[in-house]
Formats: C-alpha cells, structure tokens, sequence
C-alpha cells in the first residue's frame, strides 16, 4: 500500500455494526509512501497515525471528483 497527501483512507468494517470510516491522510512518514500514515477522520476530526489493516484501501485524491 503506498499514498500521498490528500489522499482517502478507506477502512470498510469487518464485523456486524461496522461502518467504513473515510478519512484524509494529512501525513506520510515514509519517502516511499507506505504506512504508517498521518490521518484526520472525516466523521470526527480526529488526527490519528495509522497502520491500515487489510480491510483498507487507498482512493487517491480527486478520484471520486474524476469517476463522476
């Protein structure tokens, strides 16, 4: 997995009552672009570092505006 600022964080939920949480990665620690990132959660705000898990993707910035 490799990203870059602005891109979407796309956790989908993996147990019953999970909801996907999207949010938008305001930091790479890495030159190579791979975890961990820096990540404000779109539904509270929250900055967390991350280490996404197998149940997340990358969407890069701009590709939904692109798809539409």
């Amino acid at each position: 997995m490799k990203a870059k600022m602005g891109d979407r964080l796309i956790e989908e939920g993996t147990r019953v009552g999970d909801h996907r949480r999207i949010g938008v990665i305001i930091e790479v620690r890495r030159d190579d672009g791979t975890p961990p990132y820096v990540v404000r959660w779109l539904d509270t705000g929250h900055e967390a570092l991350v280490f996404p898990g197998p149940d997340a993707r990358i969407e890069a910035e701009g590709a939904s505006e692109r798809s539409g």
